[in-house]
């Protein structure tokens, strides 16, 4: 493994603070879906720490870690104002009504621990870039995680913009997003995360040992199109909006592509 093992215990530990403190705040507001908001500044604290831990001197670690800020700040931020007095997320709703009384610590390994370890296994690539001293050059691996990290931070930013916008003009209340890169993917966000974390892991083949840490992409890509992202949302918007059904007949779940009918 070309982590060192000092660094794995270093961001493990930070990760369980980190999640302990988001936990702790979740049973003061009553709301565990705030998780969902520490997410992507997780990435943040442990590419941090683990620079603190094995410094590299180098330019790779700093890009590296102002990608992650931009992407993990820039996403959280949306969902802080998507969230805001809206109350806790549907699915952690349910999920406390199901556990009942026994919920409060339910909700620690259920949700904060889980996706504490998730955020832990994924960030490898990023860790790796930044304790691994790799060629002072840049090299075609840099260069391409650069473009899909680009690319994939445009769909997944556009896309949520475009998608808030549709829902904050009222005559569009029960209707279907097919707008904008809406039209073209039924999930352009979720496209657009997949081809960011692709970057990540191409910007750790650029070091050496990196292709070890490549389950980390594999891993997030998996949960985005299979667990909780597409597959999760598909079910939920079918059985929901009337509409929908439609939509999926001529829009691409995934891939962007252009629709079969307008």
């Amino acid at each position: 493994m070309p982590i060192a093992p000092d660094v794995l215990l270093h961001t493990a530990l930070a990760v369980l603070v980190y999640v302990l403190a988001w936990y702790v705040a979740s049973l003061v507001l009553r709301d565990a879906s705030i998780m969902d908001i520490a997410w992507g500044p997780g990435f943040v604290l442990v590419m941090a720490v683990a620079w603190l831990t094995e410094p590299v001197p180098a330019w790779r670690p700093a890009s590296m870690g102002l990608l992650v800020a931009t992407w993990a700040f820039r996403l959280a931020g949306h969902i802080f104002a998507r969230n805001r007095n809206r109350g806790e997320d549907a699915r952690y709703a349910a999920w406390r009504v199901e556990a009942g009384r026994s919920w409060w610590w339910r909700s620690f390994f259920k949700v904060f621990a889980l996706q504490g370890l998730i955020l832990w296994l994924v960030s490898a690539p990023l860790v790796v870039v930044a304790t691994t001293p790799g060629p002072a050059a840049v090299t075609p691996w840099d260069i391409a995680a650069l473009v899909l990290w680009i690319v994939g931070f445009l769909f997944e930013a556009v896309g949520d913009a475009q998608l808030a916008a549709f829902r904050r003009d009222r005559r569009n209340r029960g209707r279907i997003m097919d707008r904008g890169l809406w039209r073209y993917s039924r999930h352009p966000n979720y496209f657009g995360e997949c081809v960011l974390w692709v970057g990540y892991g191409l910007a750790a083949l650029a070091v050496p040992g990196g292709w070890m840490t490549l389950f980390g992409p594999v891993l997030m890509i998996w949960l985005v199109v299979r667990v909780s992202g597409v597959t999760m949302l598909e079910r939920l918007m079918t059985a929901s909006r009337p509409g929908y059904a439609a939509y999926v007949l001529r829009t691409p779940a995934f891939f962007p592509w252009f629709p079969k009918e307008d």
